[in-house]
């Protein structure tokens, strides 16, 4: 039999029972398991995700479980680093982490903290009953630091929502998650101070509201010169929240109006501006600590790709639309973009929403905005001017085929720019924003009163507009006529009804009168979209 020196009278001992005895030592370091509570997102959604640390006996090892991408097992390097780094111990033996449930993937960074409290907590460096009633989020820096992640006020949202006290972050995002009312916001710097907080240390205060500066003044409609019709439309389509095409030559204008739309919409109720501010907080774009006050604008390259536009990918992510929530959607060069893009438009431009599913996995993400496009007539832009069009037939065919009738037939307002005259840049403007805005307040209060809070004549379903619309005979006649007549479908047929109320509320009355529906019937089709419904 083997023998070894015993470490205390030098004796001979079988290396056989230093083994068991080394066995039972270990037997006796018995395996501890902590949990901690952070957040993920899942489309615009958060969810709660129970990070499960279990340490115990073993060759040294740390393992993440829970279907996590590369940026979840990368935190095993970023976690050691900021606990030996701010004077704590990693433990060198066999830790194992789950973030429960397993079944849905994990994406970010955003686990890095509530990894680390779970591994102190199951360590016995930190209290393993600590966490209770609190959540983690945020990224750690090799150095210990806290760092912010995206969708904090998402985060915040679901904390509250799953009835926990306390959610511990970085600094940098505490204002913007103590825009949740009943959530005590802990923010931590390091993960010293996320030790602290969680020992029962007193909590910082939470940094006051910023005082937001006045947002400097933006385009006007006082910028404007001529352009009657297209500014009435654009008032009709901001009352109503209506899509509308601007359709002519380049350098008419065209871009210059749509830029304008937002100074005449109203502002974001307090609910649609926390509904914007958690959508671009999880995006990403909100840098700011307060709620986002201006109706989101959202102008994208024709180059953008459907995915970018409707929203999608391998891991589903919202798009332009989405963005444009309680907003303005602007599509310049709208020909230009690519069918598969336009078309996958159609259905979020009907319902509001668009749903994506992946890998299983069903997304709605909303999409409630306000179309406003601009394309030129032809190719070169100057169709009708034979001293300066050059586009065959064939090009004018091509060209027309690029907007679908479908897709047209979703717009309520289709309304030709002309060039203003010389007199008209030289005169004074026709209206500014506030007037016009004014009269949109005016309407959207009438259309709340029929409709319920944020309802709009844009999204009145078929039943409402039989019990609602209230066309008077003389309106009734026009539409039927202009049905009649022309190749109006039945689509076309409803929308033409809800800009036609829209129009009447803009001028107060009760009932839509025979002018109300011209004035609706005048925007429907215009230039060479009517080739394009046609063909």
């Amino acid at each position: 039999m083997a023998h070894g020196l015993c470490q205390f009278c030098n004796a001979s001992v079988p290396i056989q029972r230093r083994r068991a005895e080394a066995v039972e030592n270990a037997r006796t370091v018995a395996a501890v398991l902590a949990t901690v509570t952070t957040f993920a997102i899942s489309g615009l959604d958060p969810y709660r995700v129970t990070v499960e640390v279990d340490v115990r006996p073993g060759l040294p090892a740390f393992r993440i479980v829970g279907l996590g991408d590369v940026a979840v097992r990368e935190a095993r390097e970023r976690v050691r680093a900021a606990l030996l780094n701010t004077g704590f111990e990693f433990p060198m033996r066999r830790i194992t982490a789950n973030l429960a449930p397993a079944s849905v993937r994990k994406i970010g960074p955003g686990f890095d903290l509530a990894l680390a409290v779970g591994v102190l907590c199951a360590s016995g460096q930190v209290a393993v009953e600590a966490p209770a009633g609190q959540a983690v989020f945020g990224e750690l820096g090799l150095g210990g630091d806290v760092r912010p992640c995206k969708g904090t006020l998402a985060v915040a949202e679901g904390a509250k929502r799953c009835g926990l006290t306390r959610l511990v972050l970085a600094p940098a995002r505490a204002r913007e998650a103590a825009l949740v009312d009943g959530l005590e916001v802990a923010p931590a710097a390091s993960l010293r101070d996320v030790a602290s907080i969680l020992g029962g240390a007193p909590v910082p205060a939470a940094p006051p509201p910023l005082d937001e500066p006045e947002p400097l003044p933006g385009p006007d409609l006082s910028d404007v010169r001529g352009q009657a019709a297209a500014v009435l439309a654009l008032e009709i389509a901001a009352a109503g929240a209506h899509n509308v095409l601007l359709e002519g030559p380049p350098g008419t204008g065209k871009t210059m109006l749509a830029r304008r739309v937002p100074s005449i919409l109203p502002p974001l109720s307090a609910v649609e501006a926390l509904e914007v501010t958690r959508i671009h907080s999880i995006a990403g774009l909100h840098r700011g600590a307060s709620l986002i006050k201006e109706r989101p604008f959202r102008a994208p390259h024709h180059t953008i790709s459907a995915s970018g536009l409707v929203g999608g990918g391998a891991h589903p992510a919202p798009g332009e639309a989405t963005f444009a929530h309680r907003g303005v959607l602007f599509l310049d060069e709208l020909a230009e973009f690519s069918r598969s893009a336009l078309e996958a438009l159609r259905q979020p431009l009907e319902d509001g929403r668009v749903g994506i599913v992946r890998g299983q996995r069903a997304m709605l993400f909303p999409t409630e905005c306000m179309l406003v496009a601009a394309a030129n007539p032809c190719p070169c832009g100057y169709a009708g001017d034979s001293r300066r069009c050059r586009c065959g037939p064939s090009e004018l065919a091509r060209y027309r085929r690029r907007l679908s009738g479908p897709l047209l037939d979703r717009i309520d307002l289709i309304v030709a720019v002309e060039a203003p005259s010389a007199a008209e840049l030289a005169g004074p403007p026709m209206t500014a924003s506030a007037a016009v805005r004014d009269r949109v307040l005016a309407a959207r209060r009438r259309q709340e009163d029929r409709l319920g809070e944020g309802g709009t004549n844009a999204r009145m379903t078929a039943r409402q507009l039989r019990m609602l619309a209230r066309l008077s005979e003389e309106a009734h006649a026009h539409l039927a006529r202009h049905y009649t007549a022309t190749q109006l479908s039945a689509r076309g047929y409803q929308r033409a009804i809800r800009v036609a109320r829209t129009v009447a509320d803009l001028g107060g009355h009760d009932d839509i009168r025979g002018e109300d529906m011209l004035t609706a019937l005048s925007f429907r089709q215009v230039g060479f979209t009517e080739a394009a419904i046609a063909a």
